[in-house]
């Protein structure tokens, strides 16, 4: 008798590590939403980004999976860079932090510094941003935040662009996502 459907089969650690990330980000944001016009649970925003990496990329690293669901747990909720690494070790911390904005800065200084920075980010961090802005950028595609012009949107695209140039030569084909992604989004 097969126990491959068992409840007795254990998971290994790279899928109990990812549960555990998923579970800790929903917790998380649980009374979050997107800007959308639906308000959609936040959630699917950090498990967006994850299937992008590891469906569309094929990356399976767990930090960088890990990563990127939690990517916006520092900046966005009550919790700290020590938290992530108890629960998660300095590896997948580490990834969040470089990804974080400082949110104590005004709105244009953040997105200036996310452009500058872009080049110096770890590999890790640079997936992780890539896969943000592939799906930030879809989600302004087809579901944009209520209330945003044509030329906000178009001036989100431009930054977003700026962002992912200092990225480049991380992971082609993500990139290649990417500026198709971008493309669609300047046919408003």
């Amino acid at each position: 008798m097969s126990h491959a459907g068992s409840a007795n089969v254990r998971a290994d650690d790279t899928t109990a590590l990812l549960l555990r990330a998923l579970a800790f980000a929903a917790e998380k944001h649980r009374n979050q939403r997107r800007k959308d016009a639906e308000r959609s649970p936040y959630i699917n925003h950090p498990i967006n980004l994850a299937r992008v990496l590891c469906v569309e990329g094929g990356v399976v690293d767990p930090v960088v999976l890990c990563a990127a669901l939690l990517h916006d747990t520092i900046e966005d909720t009550d919790t700290g860079y020590e938290e992530l690494c108890t629960q998660f070790g300095e590896g997948i911390a580490g990834v969040v932090s470089e990804v974080t904005d400082d949110k104590s800065l005004d709105k244009s200084e953040r997105k200036r510094l996310q452009i500058e920075h872009a080049r110096t980010l770890s590999p890790r961090a640079k997936l992780v941003k890539l896969a943000d802005k592939i799906c930030n950028l879809r989600d302004i595609v087809s579901s944009p935040p209520a209330g945003w012009s044509a030329t906000r949107k178009q001036e989100y695209r431009d930054w977003a662009k700026r962002v992912v140039d200092g990225l480049r030569g991380v992971h082609p084909q993500l990139e290649a996502i990417f500026d198709s992604t971008a493309r669609n989004a300047g046919e408003d």
